[in-house]
């Protein structure tokens, strides 16, 4: 083990510092955990062997949020390498493809096992390459574990082969096959760097397709080291290709020579990725933005719903896709819920520490932190009330911001309609169910969107009648989130296709219709009259249709 050197906070780190933070999980491991994790000198040379890179290829830096310190160095690919990636994928794939599915999915198992064994040495990557709280960092490891364990246990179920009533019955027997799509290309974001480089491949693995992934530039650490898990679990050689780069031009190539494409980001750019697809015939799944509401009914559980509401609002420093930006609240109910709601947000604890402790971290970049800023001093301008927060904490590190509420936010300011992707929430009244509704809906965005009451029929309700591809009653996000055998999408400017269930691993596989006719066909036997013959087929159809077959 290398000299361990702690990087103080607001402290840059030259490349060859070693960071090191010792942390204990909540809970006891299921099996004795390995030891606390440190970033050595040599770690970026070492994940960086699993990057498609030629000898053309360049660098790229690891930066930490948290400090501004650099992590690592790594490869950084090029449009060649993406090729190249492409033809190893596209060799391995049918191999992998005749792979029974018990034997694909049993991979799955083992990382599962893996993950939860590493998880201390995920979370302090995945802290210092997002910036997130330890406990928002943790959300990862049990998503992953989860994915990994749903599919394990019904990818067979999802993938088998199913029988379909024929025309005729009896003597039409109809078969639904399913094949893999061939090289799957996904471009993941950066602020979920463990979930979101790995469980929308592990579908994909699973289905028999192989896939090329280009993880983004803030979360490469990460991204190496859970697929070294992988590798470790038994994944073949070449089944899954990484490569590194900006989106403009490495992220962008990797789509453009997929079969299929999966992509998490930002709408503008979603819509040409969407395009470029649609032009080649190519189907796409995509995750896009979202302007996210919960509702606090009249009747809800107020302490529980502030609760809630600070954990769905500054989840990764609002840096989730899923997180809430407006709060919509009865109005007979809205001045005692902000009592209890700006009481838990101006006591959050706030800090850079890989330790479990904090309520939020730090934003990611300082693009992020100039978004926040724009928003919050736009909407200060033309007339907003900060409730809560609305300034940058730079004494806690460079791109640190308060945990913000504002109040009397208008339809002329930006975030209003517009994602901050911050820890910015803006506050509005209603008074009924129906108005929360509109309100809910006044977006180009469906996403999603939370709904507290103590009526549970009158919260399923009011969650039918929102727009969004999923709805939490009495959670914020993580309940959806975390029901791996539901789908998981958004509907309007938030995207099309769907994660997690039969949705999100059968999108990565073609339908093929196999029918057998025995004895008769549907042509005219010979020697019988066209009229005989037409009248018998319509009393056989009216037949099927009495008896319930067709």
């Amino acid at each position: 083990m290398t000299d361990q050197l702690t990087v103080p906070v607001g402290a840059r780190a030259s490349a060859g510092d070693t960071v090191s933070h010792p942390t204990p999980a909540p809970a006891g491991p299921r099996r004795p955990s390995p030891p606390p994790y440190v970033v050595g000198p040599g770690l970026g040379e070492r994940l960086g062997r699993r990057v498609m890179a030629g000898k053309d290829a360049g660098t790229q830096v690891s930066v930490t949020p948290l400090t501004g310190g650099v992590l690592a160095t790594v490869p950084s690919s090029t449009t060649d390498d993406v090729r190249a990636a492409y033809a190893l994928a596209r060799a391995a794939q049918p191999a992998w493809a005749q792979t029974p599915v018990g034997e694909r999915a049993a991979i799955l198992l083992r990382l599962h096992d893996l993950i939860l064994d590493h998880q201390n040495e995920l979370l302090d990557l995945i802290q210092l390459e997002s910036g997130k709280a330890r406990r928002h960092a943790f959300d990862e490891v049990l998503d992953v574990a989860g994915v990994c364990r749903h599919y394990a246990r019904k990818a067979n179920d999802y993938l088998a082969r199913r029988r379909h009533l024929g025309a005729i019955p009896v003597l039409s027997q109809s078969v639904e096959l399913r094949h893999p799509k061939g090289v799957v290309g996904i471009v993941a974001p950066w602020n979920y760097p463990l979930s979101m480089s790995l469980t929308d491949a592990l579908p994909a693995l699973v289905a028999g397709n192989a896939v090329v992934l280009r993880p983004d530039e803030k979360a490469v650490l990460t991204a190496l080291r859970s697929i070294e898990l992988l590798d470790e679990a038994g994944l073949p050689p070449d089944v899954l290709q990484v490569v590194l780069g900006d989106g403009p031009h490495i992220g962008a190539a990797v789509l453009e020579q997929a079969d299929y494409v999966m992509f998490t980001g930002s709408t503008p750019t979603g819509r040409k990725v969407a395009t470029d697809a649609a032009a080649r015939l190519v189907g796409a799944s995509l995750e896009l933005g979202g302007k996210n509401a919960m509702y606090v009914a009249d009747d809800a559980n107020l302490k529980k719903a502030a609760e809630c509401a600070e954990r769905a609002v500054f989840s990764s420093a609002g840096q989730l896709c899923i997180s809430v930006e407006r709060l919509v609240l009865h109005e007979a109910i809205a001045d005692e819920f902000l009592t209890h709601f700006l009481g838990r947000v101006e006591s959050m604890k706030l800090g850079p520490e890989l330790a479990w402790g904090n309520d939020m971290g730090s934003l990611i970049s300082p693009e992020q932190l100039a978004r926040v800023q724009a928003h919050v001093e736009d909407a200060r301008s033309k007339g907003a009330t900060v409730l809560a927060g609305g300034k940058a904490l730079p004494d806690l590190g460079p791109y640190f911001y308060a945990p913000t509420v504002l109040d009397g936010v208008t339809d002329q300011m930006m975030c209003r309609d517009g994602e901050t992707f911050g820890p910015v929430v803006s506050v509005y009244r209603v008074s009924s169910d129906q108005e929360a509704v509109a309100l809910a809906n006044d977006t180009a965005y469906g996403l999603n969107a939370a709904v507290w009451t103590r009526n549970i029929p009158r919260g399923r309700r009011v969650a039918a009648q929102i727009r969004c591809g999923t709805v939490n009653v009495n959670e914020g996000y993580a309940a959806a989130w975390a029901s791996n055998g539901s789908p998981m999408g958004g509907m309007g400017q938030s995207g099309i296709g769907r994660r997690h269930g039969a949705e999100g691993i059968l999108k990565y596989t073609e339908s093929q219709n196999v029918t057998v006719q025995h004895v008769t066909g549907f042509g005219i036997p010979k020697g019988v009259p066209e009229k005989a013959w037409a009248t018998a087929m319509s009393g056989s159809m009216r037949l099927m249709k009495k008896v319930g077959l067709s």
